[in-house]
């Protein structure tokens, strides 16, 4: 240990986002690679002296107690831990991180001296981790508020390698073997010999940590909530969601560049007829066990909607990955516009 594989995997693993903007502390871990990025894991970061990085990951995270500040951080994933790199100004977002942050020794006097918090959630406190509809999120949850974490990748590779890794790490763990008969295939487990339907879709690995995957019934859920939001749709059943992303929405500030603040996180929903950007709670649902009352504000409000057949044009930038697309729409008060021709040249 560390492999050369491993060394050369993290290496490739330790980029930054191009569209968002973060501290020069983490910018410094960004520039660090093969074993120097491992030197000071154990030297920063580790808090036993035998425990091995595994996996890193650049990735938007959340916190339940403060749901409205999205902040970029560097996790790291290892033998006994899962850290959490954080932009120093997270510190500052929010008046409730004086709960969770110990604010000792954070000015300091030496300007070239950087300063990162770093949240550490324990593999032995970790009690489940739910992964979001088709793999554009994923949250970590411990055994209080303070330890869910939801992780942002937008992207599903991203977070499918990250729950490999998270499995692989959880098996060398020294817990009670899962109880449930090594001879139970999926239908028997997972499914209903009565109706046939799958009522959950809940993976118990060996270490008794639960892997919460979307059911059928949120998707059917996010349909009829969908419907509910476009004039005049009678049958529910030919509404079919075409694509579900995790994407932002570019407020362009006049006299400025683009930067983090000018990046809105939306959920990004197609159908066969319309468009639309949902502002989605990714921290709060399902509710934790241990929550007294429901969130405040439903899991999924509507930004914006606009219907495919009013879609003038959409300009393509020519930037590497993630794409950049501007949806042109016609600029019609009433929507219907047939309706408005109508009445106007037969009104009288």
């Amino acid at each position: 240990y560390p492999s050369e594989f491993l060394l050369q995997k993290i290496t490739e693993d330790n980029q930054i986002p191009v569209h968002l903007c973060v501290s020069v502390s983490l910018q410094y871990v960004a520039g660090l690679k093969g074993s120097a990025l491992v030197e000071f894991f154990h030297g920063n970061i580790a808090e036993v002296e035998n425990e091995e990085l595994r996996h890193l990951m650049w990735s938007s995270v959340l916190f339940y107690k403060t749901p409205n500040v999205e902040v970029m951080a560097c996790v790291l994933l290892s033998t006994k831990a899962i850290y959490f790199l954080l932009d120093d100004a997270f510190i500052h977002a929010d008046e409730h991180q004086s709960v969770l942050w110990n604010k000792e020794n954070s000015d300091c006097e030496n300007s070239s001296f950087h300063l990162s918090c770093c949240f550490v959630l324990k593999l032995n406190d970790l009690q489940s981790v739910n992964v979001g509809l088709f793999d554009q999120y994923f949250r970590i949850t411990g055994h209080s508020a303070d330890h869910i974490v939801t992780c942002l990748t937008r992207d599903s590779y991203n977070t499918h390698t990250f729950i490999q890794q998270l499995m692989a790490v959880l098996s060398l763990l020294a817990r009670t073997p899962s109880p449930e008969p090594v001879d139970k295939d999926f239908y028997s487990e997972f499914g209903s010999k009565n109706t046939g339907k799958m009522d959950n879709y809940e993976l118990i690995h060996s270490s008794r940590v639960k892997f919460i995957y979307p059911n059928e019934e949120e998707i059917g859920d996010l349909a009829f909530l969908v419907a509910e939001k476009m004039d005049g749709l009678t049958n529910l059943q030919s509404l079919n969601i075409l694509l579900y992303v995790l994407a932002f929405q570019v407020n362009h500030v006049a006299g400025s560049a683009q930067n983090a603040n000018s990046l809105q996180p939306k959920t990004l929903i197609l159908t066969s007829s319309d468009l639309f950007l949902f502002d989605e709670d990714y921290i709060s649902y399902p509710l934790p066990e241990f929550a007294k009352e429901p969130p405040k504000r439903d899991k999924y409000q509507l930004a914006d909607g606009r219907r495919i057949r009013d879609l003038d044009r959409v300009l393509m930038g020519y930037q590497t990955y993630p794409q950049a697309l501007t949806f042109v729409f016609d600029d019609v008060q009433n929507q219907d516009l047939m309706q408005n021709l109508t009445l106007d040249h037969f009104g009288k």
